[in-house]
């Protein structure tokens, strides 16, 4: 029996396909908040025209978010439907490059992706901004309102008040709609540009102030014999954080010794740690800076290296134009002001026990070498600038920069290489830049967005933003920092007049678009899924189902809107989206005929390819050959000491990175009134909020709060008690996790949680940003979401 519809119009499914779609739906309860739509009518999957010869397929893929590993997914495809999901036999591991196997979001896809409550059909708002009220229309209407906004806008307060916000969803693919959106923009005048990485921009902008360029990462397979590695701030078992996890396993059996440094027992700790030492969040330079000291007054440190490649170790290695006193062991010992930075100083900061820092200064200096790897985490803080160059100065003392076994910096990618080529670009007519963190200011007010501020490429803003775009993006209300002065700023009508949102869900983001359109998913649509630096090897994502209902993809509905505005032939060059992802595919090819890209004809058949490179050390050029490969600083050196931050005069970013007692740190005054410390992690069901509407993957891990038992016992919280976490900017209720796990003073939830606000705007999903800041860090003006005070009490 095909499927049918009846006189009122709703569809209907034989007995037959009801069996099929009910295997691939396998239902459960959604936790998420109903809202009045018309997206939550119940799907009915249907077969493409070719399902009857599409029988029993598995084809190798994987997904495009924002998520580094591109697991293999082996998608089971039978007339039209993806049944299950399977993926890679242990018996087709590469070593030289292993392809990794799907964890627990890999095989939660189908799920995902066959869920009733995903958007089903383009819709406009009909309540008020937040409100969650839409109704159906065309796509013919939907496309007109874009194109006539874009014209409107523009015509009104020029292409400078058109913005595209942060869409990371995709961001693991080769092409996307935000990458297209932007070309759209800039062929009718340009937009309004953000900068900096919310996952790692303030390490890259603090780094190159000692390496003169941004610390990356080596290649993992240069620590298979490294004795000892220091995990500080880096949970890679529950972020799957690319193939870190499968060289940690090899190293952890050749004997490599992993002292991870953490507030939280995390189950990076649980499976890999022979140590965990926990200590005070934004205190993380104070630890650093004893260390130092005990490497130095132990004459631990190594003399050679630092003589012929740094500058700013002692006084007599400072650069010209600084007074006495400023340089690493002046400050370490007190000279200054007085104050040595002994184990002893820093154990009631940061908590750690003096002998314990002792241990680790002196393990870390002896094993030859040694890997101090830091996680995204730790510069996250309003202080993360500092942590990220304090872990360079401990590399450098020590000897470890250049070198085969050891990590010169944060955790980075190999080289940051990039392998495919994308849509050839085309130049924005607009220079100025903001940052990230400035695109609520530039809504509210845009004069208050100046250069001191974040602003670059201009000397001030013409106009705010009028028209924003999010696609595949959950930013706008939910990760954003401070929700709910956010959900203010969206709410007033008279700033932003037209908001785009397109997604497979309506989250809390897509809430406040005044256009919402029903996105395409990774297996309904072509693409190239690419590593981050930690892999090698790119994967095909093959369109395998067509979409159902009226979903399209990004691309398709930016070429109808293009077309209205009589850029289409420029916008597309006459290609479908899988033309686009051919013509990739053999521009990459011609680009680097080295590495035997296979043809676009081949890739279909083989799936994936490799790129076998030779073991990659950071930096090993400048330490082999300094002379003819300097490091990128003023001096040519590593700059322990830098003189360019120097000239800023700016306390909270010191010429030789140390402690300095954070905003909402455990040393704010501000802790009288709330005296915890809230952080958050990345968890293994979820990359950041993509995922948070399965329930598979909610079962796998609950939202709450982690809390001491001593810090519960003085609250009368006991395990599973509802809890009310609240400082001057919100309030989230969720249940307590009592547990040691988490060091008293501190307490944490997992980051990516959908916003539920309830009718007083109490948050009852366990939201940790409606508690976080939108303080700009002072050198990167980026995010500084994870530094906040909280308290918490029964509810």
């Amino acid at each position: 029996m095909p499927i049918m519809e009846d006189e009122s119009g709703i569809t209907t499914v034989s007995r037959r396909r009801f069996i099929q779609a009910s295997a691939a739906l396998a239902a459960v309860p959604l936790v998420v908040p109903q809202f009045v739509s018309a997206a939550t009518e119940t799907p009915t999957p249907s077969a493409s025209p070719a399902a009857a010869q599409d029988t029993g397929r598995v084809v190798p893929t994987c997904s495009t978010f924002d998520c580094g590993g591109k697991c293999d997914i082996r998608a089971h495809v039978d007339q039209g439907i993806v049944t299950r999901i399977t993926t890679l036999p242990d018996g087709e591991l590469d070593e030289a490059m292993p392809i990794m196997r799907a964890c627990i979001r890999g095989r939660g896809y189908r799920k995902f992706v066959y869920h009733p409550d995903r958007l089903k059909y383009p819709m406009k708002r009909v309540g008020k901004r937040g409100e969650g009220k839409f109704e159906k229309i065309s796509w013919d209407e939907a496309t007109t309102l874009i194109a006539d906004n874009l014209k409107r806008i523009t015509a009104k307060y020029g292409p400078a008040s058109r913005y595209v916000h942060v869409g990371t969803a995709v961001s693991g693919g080769t092409f996307s709609g935000d990458k297209m959106v932007r070309r759209l923009l800039n062929l009718t005048g340009g937009y309004l540009e953000y900068y900096h990485s919310v996952s790692m921009g303030n390490t890259a902008a603090a780094t190159p102030y000692t390496y003169g360029t941004p610390a990356t990462g080596s290649s993992l397979d240069t620590l298979l014999e490294t004795p000892l590695v220091i995990l500080w701030g880096h949970n890679t078992n529950e972020t799957i954080f690319g193939h870190a996890n499968h060289y940690f396993q090899q190293m952890k059996r050749n004997g490599t010794r992993f002292i991870v440094i953490d507030p939280r027992y995390s189950d990076t700790v649980a499976s890999l740690a022979d140590q965990w030492i926990p200590l005070l969040p934004t205190t993380d330079n104070a630890l650093m800076d004893a260390m130092m000291y005990v490497i130095i007054t132990e004459d631990l440190h190594d003399k050679d290296f630092i003589a012929r490649y740094t500058l700013g170790f002692d006084e007599a290695s400072m650069p010209e134009g600084v007074p006495a006193n400023e340089s690493l062991v002046a400050y370490l010992t007190g000279a200054k002001d007085g104050v040595a930075k002994t184990p002893e100083w820093a154990e009631p900061i940061t908590k750690v026990p003096a002998n314990t820092i002792r241990q680790l200064a002196r393990e870390y200096a002896t094993a030859k070498p040694a890997a101090l790897i830091q996680g995204w985490g730790p510069q996250r803080h309003i202080c993360g600038e500092r942590t990220a160059r304090g872990s360079t100065l401990l590399a450098t003392i020590t000897g470890n920069v250049g070198k085969k076994g050891s990590w010169a910096a944060g955790y980075g990618g190999i080289g940051n290489r990039k392998f495919m080529s994308e849509p050839e670009s085309i130049e924005n007519p607009i220079a100025a830049k903001i940052s990230v963190m400035n695109w609520m200011q530039a809504a509210e007010d845009a004069s208050k967005v100046t250069p001191e501020q974040g602003l670059k490429g201009a000397d001030k803003l013409d106009t705010n933003i009028r028209m924003l775009f999010t696609l595949a993006g959950n930013y706008l209300a939910n990760q954003n920092p401070d929700i709910n002065k956010a959900a203010k700023l969206l709410e007033d009508e008279s700033k932003i007049e037209f908001i785009v949102a397109s997604d497979l869900y309506l989250t809390p983001s897509a809430r406040y678009a005044d256009l919402l359109l029903p996105e395409t998913s990774f297996m309904e649509r072509w693409n190239i899924g690419e590593t981050w630096g930690t892999g090698n090897y790119v994967i095909l994502s093959e369109k395998l189902v067509e979409p159902e209902f009226e979903r399209r993809s990004d691309y398709e509905w930016l070429r109808e809107v293009a077309a209205k505005l009589g850029v289409e032939q420029a916008f597309s060059e006459g290609r479908d989206e899988k033309q686009w992802i051919e013509h990739i595919v053999e521009t990459t090819r011609a680009a680097m005929p080295a590495e035997n890209m296979p043809s676009f004809a081949q890739l279909q058949v083989q799936r994936r390819h490799l790129f076998k490179s030779e073991p990659y050390v950071a930096f090993a050029d400048n330490i082999r050959d300094p002379q003819n490969n300097p490091f990128k600083t003023p001096s040519g050196k590593i700059e322990i000491f830098s003189k360019r931050l120097y000239d800023m005069n700016n306390p909270e970013i010191p010429a030789l990175s140390h402690y300095v007692p954070a905003h909402e740190g455990p040393q704010d005054a501000l802790t009288g009134k709330y005296p915890l410390q809230l952080i958050t992690w990345k968890g293994k069901n979820r990359a950041n909020s993509t995922q948070y509407a399965n329930p598979w993957l909610q079962e796998a891990q609950t939202q709450k709060l982690w809390i001491n038992p001593q810090d519960a016992a003085r609250r009368g919280i006991a395990q599973g008690d509802n809890v009310r976490i609240h400082n001057d900017r919100g309030i989230s209720m969720v249940p307590a996790e009592v547990t040691p796990r988490i060091i008293p003073g501190v307490v944490a939830l997992q980051a990516g949680a959908w916003w539920q606000p309830d009718a007083s705007g109490v948050d009852r999903g366990g939201c940790a940003n409606v508690l976080s800041s939108t303080r700009i860090t002072p050198l990167a003006k980026g995010n500084s979401h994870q530094t906040m005070l909280v308290e918490v009490e029964k509810a």
